[in-house]
């Protein structure tokens, strides 16, 4: 099958379509951006320097595919598992499946990739957030957390109970030094804290207890959190939105 025409879900056999898939991916190689990637804090390892740009158009081209994308994630090839969490099918996702990825995580940009295209759309997208910050491994912590943000910016039925109830398991894992860890935290209290004007106080008020940690970590979370948090940009987005939603109520509920 010529380049670019691949079939996916359509081909007679998954083996054979991972190979042509994967034939495809060699033949996209650049070594120079590997070296980049590894300064980045990429896994330089079965890693074939191809950006994630390059590779939304094939996972396009494949579609959904659940036993694709278990193939794909057994490759071991870095670009190849990227790929499997564009095409797996959120559907057939299970809690086996999420714990043997996870345990294979050697690099962020997969921990992240797998959190934002694919397990955030989970059922099992909460307990798993908690469950994995709570663990030791760096990546999978770092997912429990990557979720936790993702949660924040795309849950959007979600109520604010649900997120405060993310904030104590932010602080205490303010507490690693781990720098793909401490990121995460970052991002999460980030993200929580810019969903609207309650959850920004609540995630100020988290940070403010970080802070007073006084470790290495806790300082960098909880300073560069702040900063953002507390920031005119965001606290003016915020307040334009409370006000675009209180206009969205009925009258008479606004008059109660």
């Amino acid at each position: 099958m010529a380049r670019g025409k691949l079939a996916g879900k359509h081909a007679d056999g998954v083996e054979e379509n991972v190979e042509e898939i994967l034939e495809e991916l060699r033949g996209m190689a650049n070594p120079r951006n590997v070296e980049g990637m590894a300064r980045f804090g990429i896994n330089p390892q079965n890693t074939l320097g191809i950006s994630v740009t390059d590779l939304k158009p094939i996972a396009k081209r494949l579609g959904k595919d659940h036993r694709l994308a278990l193939a794909l994630w057994e490759s071991g090839v870095h670009e190849a598992r990227a790929l499997a969490a564009f095409v797996d099918d959120r559907a057939e996702l299970t809690e086996a499946q999420m714990e043997r990825w996870a345990a294979d995580f050697d690099s962020w940009d997969i921990c992240d990739g797998c959190c934002l295209h694919l397990f955030g759309d989970s059922p099992l997208a909460w307990k798993k957030a908690v469950d994995w910050s709570k663990r030791e491994e760096e990546y999978v912590k770092r997912a429990g957390y990557a979720l936790m943000a993702v949660l924040a910016v795309h849950d959007k039925a979600a109520l604010d109970a649900k997120f405060l109830r993310l904030l104590p398991h932010i602080v205490r894992g303010s507490k690693d030094e781990r720098n793909f860890v401490r990121k995460a935290v970052n991002w999460a209290m980030r993200q929580i804290g810019k969903r609207n004007l309650a959850l920004n106080k609540a995630a100020i008020a988290a940070a403010k207890e970080i802070l007073a940690l006084d470790t290495k970590a806790a300082r960098w979370i909880a300073r560069d959190a702040l900063r953002e948090l507390e920031g005119e940009g965001v606290r003016a987005r915020l307040v334009s939105r409370a006000q675009r939603e209180r206009l969205k109520r009925p009258f008479k509920a606004r008059r109660t």
